[in-house]
């Protein structure tokens, strides 16, 4: 079968935006998530078929550029595809239209293979040797290496509750975007929206943790360290470039 772009329609409701009628940043995540899911499906490598083989796709990484985020009541159009096979995973790729056609939204992400039962990669091709890609890119660029926090201007503890734990008994990758944007200062949240994100997941999160998260802003961009207090592994990191109102 001739692989696609999967293309698809959402309306933002009310119950998906801000208090200023934006699109959340964790729905936006969750669409990505929900999208990357249903497009496996449709190529035959979805959770189910790699569950039957003690496999499961892992997110690393995520790089999102943002022209503009969505508004209640406005539809928007999604697409994503795979664009890149790497020995133990895949980049997949994600691009958001308005109404008129105009990208508002660009993002890449990245994804390894894993044996469920080891939490060991295994090799993409190997196990999926019918994997395919289209080789269009919606960022042509490399997943940056995020650097330290090194001066703490912010930090709050959240608990991993039991809706935060998904399919792979572990916290949905969404919410560390959410934790990490929480996180920055209320005053600057008033003037600032998000333009540029990365995230780089390191662990596992697991129900009943603590978890906390360190923040660095410096300018228009903040920098996060979120760890969980049970033995201070690093879980994921952050980073957000912000613009001005």
């Amino acid at each position: 079968m001739e692989l696609k772009k999967l293309e698809q329609s959402y309306s933002i409701r009310s119950y998906e935006c801000d208090k200023n009628g934006q699109l959340r940043l964790i729905t936006l995540m969750n669409i990505f998530q929900d999208m990357a899911d249903t497009h496996a499906n449709l190529m035959g490598l979805g959770y189910d078929f790699c569950k039957e083989r003690g496999l499961a796709w892992v997110g690393s990484n995520y790089k999102i550029q943002i022209e503009r985020m969505p508004k209640w009541h406005e539809t928007i159009t999604v697409y994503t595809w795979p664009c890149i096979e790497k020995k133990l995973g895949a980049v997949r790729d994600f691009e958001i239209k308005d109404a008129l056609g105009n990208t508002i939204i660009r993002a890449a992400s990245q994804w390894i293979l894993i044996n469920f039962a080891k939490k060991r990669p295994v090799a993409l091709r190997e196990h999926l040797p019918q994997y395919q890609i289209l080789e269009e890119r919606a960022i042509d660029e490399d997943f940056i290496k995020i650097e330290d926090v090194e001066e703490i201007t912010d930090e709050n503890v959240f608990n991993v509750r039991f809706d935060d734990i998904d399919l792979n008994k572990h916290v949905n990758n969404a919410l560390y975007l959410l934790w990490a944007s929480e996180t920055v200062d209320n005053a600057f949240r008033e003037t600032h929206l998000p333009q540029e994100v990365e995230i780089a997941f390191k662990k596992e999160g697991l129900f009943g943790e603590k978890v906390k998260v360190e923040t660095q802003t410096s300018s228009t961009i903040s920098r996060h360290s979120i760890k969980s207090m049970t033995d201070n592994r690093e879980l994921a990191k952050v980073q957000i470039k912000w613009t001005s109102l």
